[in-house]
């Protein structure tokens, strides 16, 4: 992914091009998650849950063919050797702290998890200093000293913990809570998907006129809206609503996952493309995984407070409805049936809650991030033949 928007920074010089170009390769990615749940619907409805993985193995081939043959080869003249270091404190710092995170979903507080987050913390201070010393480092850390630059990046941080904490609930509610099949949650997320699709290729045509600061923020204004549209969704009934609240906060995403990757891209140097690009890449898979866990936790501990056990239940099967809400699903399944009625109604009113929690503050801290786009990006000028060099110097 970070080589191929490198590719397009260098393609593509003239920022117009380059933002139509960057809102179409994100509306192929936004694409392939309106595609995805489908597919993976079918699949998982009549094949085994392994067969979703076979999905990539085609792409992967065509483009092991066409992509030497199509795509054009840049590198950076004056580029350094990889620093196998780096990589590895890089990788000592994510994978404790996202393990860490995991682990006190799972488990709640203990002594283990919290010292790998720690851990994860330490390691990221030593990859920090490491940078700043290094005459060709993995992460330019130059590149945060403007302002452009880096509130992108946060923005595209934040965006993604958000979403990926409230993507994961909504799956989740779909198919726990409305009780629909996994192809049935697929078509029920086709709408969403092709709102952001849309909402992503307009927003170049619009930072033509308006600036892509007050289009970012006032997007992130309405998706928390949207989010905030959330935390009304209710455990009975609450299809609609859900579904409206989602598309609303899609649609204020499209222009910050349009524009804000050409920001991250435009404001570096071309040959600095590739480490612009990977910050990009990182900031929002990174925000993803730390949404799981983070926002994961986060719902998973209003579920066990929120959650109550009718008496009766055998104790193994209430450890089990405690654990989650898909555990009091399959617990469910070997109870009688007015228990297990009345276990899923307990369920799934406090998962709906750990759903309503996670998109409350999920709101509260896009509409924050927003608010920040729109004094710090307030002076980046609209994209109509603005020059790259020009783009990057714009600050505060």
């Amino acid at each position: 992914m970070p080589s191929t928007l490198a590719l397009i920074s260098n393609m593509f010089r003239d920022p117009r091009q380059r933002g139509v170009a960057v809102a179409v390769w994100m509306s192929c990615f936004m694409g392939g998650m309106a595609v995805g749940p489908v597919v993976g619907g079918v699949l998982l409805e009549f094949f085994w849950w392994g067969s979703v993985f076979l999905l990539g193995v085609p792409v992967m081939l065509v483009l092991l063919v066409a992509g030497p043959v199509l795509l054009p080869e840049y590198r950076d003249p004056a580029a350094g050797r990889l620093d196998l270091v780096s990589v590895v404190l890089s990788l000592g710092a994510i994978l404790p702290a996202v393990w860490g995170l995991k682990e006190l979903a799972t488990h709640g507080w203990a002594t283990a998890p919290a010292a790998a987050i720690a851990a994860g913390a330490g390691v990221g201070v030593v990859f920090v200093l490491r940078q700043r010393g290094l005459g060709s480092p993995l992460l330019d850390m130059r590149l945060f000293g403007q302002p452009v630059f880096t509130t992108a990046v946060l923005i595209g941080l934040v965006t993604g913990v958000v979403m990926g904490g409230v993507f994961l609930f909504v799956t989740q509610y779909l198919q726990i809570v409305g009780g629909l099949s996994p192809l049935e949650a697929g078509l029920w997320l086709v709408p969403q998907n092709l709102a952001v699709i849309a909402a992503t290729l307009l927003a170049p045509r619009l930072a033509r006129r308006v600036r892509p600061g007050n289009l970012i923020a006032g997007g992130l204004v309405l998706a928390g809206a949207g989010l905030l549209l959330l935390t009304g969704v209710e455990a009975t009934g609450g299809l609609v609503v859900l579904l409206a609240a989602f598309i609303v906060t899609s649609i204020g995403m499209g222009p910050q996952a349009a524009l804000g990757v050409d920001l991250i891209v435009g404001s570096a140097p071309p040959e600095k493309a590739g480490s612009a690009s990977s910050v990009s890449e990182t900031s929002g898979e990174l925000g993803i995984a730390l949404g799981v866990a983070a926002m994961g936790s986060l719902g998973a501990a209003v579920y066990r407070a929120q959650v109550a056990v009718p008496d009766g239940v055998p104790a193994a099967t209430a450890d089990a409805v405690r654990e989650g809400a898909a555990g009091a699903l399959t617990a469910a399944a070997r109870l009688p049936a007015p228990l297990a009625a009345e276990v899923l109604d307990h369920a799934r009113q406090a998962f709906t809650a750990g759903l309503n929690v996670v998109a409350g503050v999920g709101g509260v801290l896009v509409i924050g991030i927003g608010v920040a786009a729109a004094v710090v990006l307030r002076r980046v000028p609209v994209t109509a033949q603005v020059p790259a060099a020009e783009r990057a110097g714009a600050s505060i």
